[in-house]
């Protein structure tokens, strides 16, 4: 039922039309002038989080009630005159953006657009609008907080497309290493992006779902692959210039195969690494280069090396030891 829901009409559109119709019903009931204002304000109050929904619920509540009473202000002592709402936008907008209240600058224009329809500044007509604050937010205060969708799927299907995707990478600059003919498109690069930066909005969001603020582990984890990605990138230009086969690429590329499938592993089991730092330590008893084709060529191989490791620390200090006992930051 949930997925048919998000899937047709999106969970935020449903609670949106519940809290209206309630707010709308409520107003009715309660035989509180402008009913149909209750549900748009209903409407307002309406947000993806929770802890977004409480701010933002509490700010256009806060910039009504100032709203409200600088117009009241303005029209005890101008009247009620058209352009007397222009200089109330003029001196109640920076107002409210000053203090912080910008979110609420619409829905306190709601409220003293009616006091200026009913053309009196009154404590019947100040508690009416006040009532429909209440209602109207109220409503969408307890849609806000009864439920959120649960995240934790969708952000699995992100961790996977993200780690199949840089192991395609991986074994792609394997491949180019060994034959530098190799000819790829990239796109499992735009792939892996294109899931990172999903699953970093995702927990974002499903971090501001909960009432008490904690770690979010899959913020971590999101923002590690981003940082790998970067590192990525950079080992992708140096491989680009591994012109010739030469013995140490084929050394090399044998990195990225095991790091294909390490990098779907949640334990940092480390063998990837080790393998680097004997294979830099063996560089300097190598023969040197005979040209200048080979020379650039196991110089943007040290870079290459050099740039995974940094890519293997990166995960080194995110994924926990396949011996460790202590909680892992990937779940």
């Amino acid at each position: 039922m949930e997925r048919w829901l998000r899937g047709y009409f999106g969970f935020r559109v449903v609670k949106t039309s519940v809290a209206a119709l309630a707010a709308i019903a409520t107003a009715i009931l309660l035989q509180v002038p402008n009913p149909l204002s209750a549900g748009l304000l209903g409407i307002l109050g309406v947000e993806t989080t929770r802890q977004r929904g409480l701010r933002i619920v509490f700010a256009r509540f806060s910039a009504s009630v100032v709203g409200l009473l600088v117009a009241s202000a303005l029209f005890l002592l101008i009247g009620f005159h058209i352009w007397v709402l222009s200089l109330y936008i003029l001196l109640a907008f920076p107002l409210l953006a000053r203090f912080g209240l910008k979110d609420g600058i619409i829905t306190g224009s709601v409220v003293v657009f009616h006091l200026y329809a009913k053309q009196e500044v009154s404590a019947d007509a100040l508690i009416g609008e006040l009532e429909l604050l209440v209602i109207g937010l109220g409503w969408a205060t307890i849609l806000n907080l009864s439920y959120m969708p649960e995240e934790s799927k969708k952000l699995g299907k992100l961790r996977d497309m993200t780690e199949d995707s840089l192991s395609a990478i991986f074994t792609h600059v394997a491949a180019s290493l060994r034959n530098p003919e190799t000819v790829w498109s990239g796109v499992e690069l735009l792939q892996a992006e294109d899931a990172i930066e999903q699953g970093i909005a995702v927990s974002a969001r499903a971090r501001e779902n909960r009432f008490i603020p904690q770690s979010e582990p899959w913020q971590l984890y999101f923002h590690m692959r981003r940082d790998q990605l970067d590192s990525v990138k950079l080992m992708m230009e140096s491989a680009a210039f591994v012109s010739r086969k030469v013995p140490q690429a084929d050394q090399i590329a044998a990195l990225f195969d095991r790091l294909a499938v390490d990098v779907k592993s949640e334990f940092y089991e480390g063998e990837t690494e080790r393998e680097l730092l004997r294979l830099e330590n063996s560089f300097p008893n190598m023969p040197l280069p005979l040209t200048r084709d080979e020379f650039e060529t196991r110089a943007a191989l040290l870079q290459l090396s050099r740039e995974l490791k940094r890519c293997l620390s990166i995960a080194r200090r995110a994924k926990r030891r396949k011996a460790s006992s202590e909680p892992a930051v990937i779940q």
